[in-house]
């Protein structure tokens, strides 16, 4: 039997896994607004009102009707009379007429009649005419300098301006940020509907493989991969569940990853180093359900011995045991896998743009992910055609395939297409941050 069925490139290997698995997502529940913030929205949201309700001031000054305030400059400023001052709070039944402007704090209301706000600092107050008569002029009434003309809504916000009421504020899909959080709070919705967090169950294998709290004997590894794709999972948006370490015995990995696939929605297996680790997952994978395996090997690097499943409609990975290289195609299966159970709607991944400082070879047709670190400074050799602080570096780290800690001094990936030969030095591309 060969080693693998065909090498697929990871694109093409991918969309057969995604295509494979049942549609997402996986259902949803009902949240605090407060504790949504990473969440996918399972349901568009309506805003139940405009936002702001009311016409506001951005800034402290004047209220004016702007049409009082043209022409208005240092050497010739416009004089209004003071009408009052806009109490913060609560609503005003001051109304400006024509010569007349009213004092106003940021996120006061707009009295009646108000068409703009002139910043205070272009601003004077001077002596109301009643004191220049030798009067007494009554209290928050007087005559205002005006040195800059505004014109209609300036310095001002809209009824609805920011929010309409009855639009969509919250799409069905969309990752909760922050911003989205006060957005929906500033509404007075507290709760909300959001997706279910596919939980994704880690299966370890391995004579070899041992817990990382255990002394290690000649021979034996620590469990890393668990706790890696862990960390990929819960950046995604799923919930990690480990199920510990299984030894190199295939009926002990069929029955285990039976339950851990009635329980979960995704299972990965990631495997020792024995010979036929490979071929084990891979026959589990199958005694487990239709259609089994679909795809066995990558034409990439690291990761070539990946095995891609679904049985029952739920996925099943088998990454090798090689903590670089799980990790590598974890971030390349698991997370497009995740979102897809979260109903995420397609968004752009954040890449770095920077300049690579040497060249890169790579095997054509084949898809290579190189580990880099950044530099703000460029030291891209001057033959290269560099610009001192154009873009920042990117410094491959060279090192064996499954050195973990040789990985974590990197600040990110690059990837080498596979209808590249390799990258030269000088060349920019976009680094994806680990």
């Amino acid at each position: 039997m060969p080693e693998f069925i065909r090498l697929l490139p990871p694109d093409e290997a991918r969309d057969t896994l995604l295509g494979a698995v049942q549609a997402g997502p996986l259902g949803s529940e009902t949240v605090k607004v407060v504790a949504s913030l990473g969440r996918v929205s399972a349901a568009d949201v309506a805003a139940p009102h405009a936002l702001p309700e009311f016409p506001r001031s951005t800034v402290d000054g004047y209220a004016v009707r702007a049409g009082d305030t043209y022409g208005a400059t240092d050497s010739l400023p416009a004089y209004l009379d003071l009408a009052g001052e806009i109490a913060m709070g609560e609503a005003s039944e001051l109304r400006l007429e024509p010569g007349q402007c009213a004092l106003i704090h940021t996120g006061g209301v707009l009295p009646s009649g108000g068409s703009a706000v002139v910043m205070l600092e272009y601003s004077q107050t001077v002596e109301s005419s009643d004191a220049r008569a030798g009067g007494s002029a009554a209290p928050g009434v007087g005559l205002i300098e005006i040195f800059r003309a505004v014109a209609e809504g300036e310095n001002t916000i809209a009824v609805g301006e920011d929010i309409v009421g009855g639009t969509t504020v919250l799409k069905k899909g969309h990752l909760i940020g922050p911003a989205t959080v006060g957005a929906l709070l500033a509404l007075g919705i507290v709760e909300t509907e959001v997706a279910r967090r596919p939980r994704v169950a880690l299966i370890s294998t391995g004579d070899e493989v041992v817990d990382p709290s255990t002394a290690t004997r000649l021979g034996q590894v620590r469990d890393v991969n668990s706790y890696t794709l862990s960390a990929v999972i819960e950046q995604a948006g799923g919930i990690p569940d480990r199920y510990g370490i299984v030894r190199d015995d295939s009926s002990a990995l069929r029955s285990l990853s039976s339950i851990a696939l009635a329980a979960c929605d995704v299972v990965v297996i990631t495997a020792g180093s024995s010979a036929s680790t490979r071929d084990t997952t891979a026959a589990v994978i199958d005694s487990l359900g239709s259609p089994g395996v679909l795809v066995h090997g990558i034409h990439t690097r690291p990761g070539k011995p990946t095995i891609l499943g679904v049985c029952q409609g739920k996925a099943l990975i088998g990454l090798p045991g090689n903590p670089v290289s799980a990790l590598v195609n974890g971030y390349m299966f698991l997370i497009p896998l995740i979102e897809k159970l979260l109903g995420t709607q397609p968004r752009l991944k954040a890449s770095i743009r920077a300049r690579l400082t040497t060249n890169l070879a790579s095997e054509a047709g084949r898809e290579d992910w190189w580990p880099v670190k950044l530099a703000t400074r460029p030291e891209v050799p001057a033959e290269h055609g560099s610009a001192p602080g154009e873009l920042p570096s990117a410094e491959p780290v060279f090192g064996k395939s499954n050195l973990i800690a040789t990985l974590a001094t990197a600040d990110g990936i690059i990837r080498i297409p596979a209808a590249a030969t390799g990258l030269a030095g000088g060349e920019e591309v976009d680094v994806y941050p680990l």
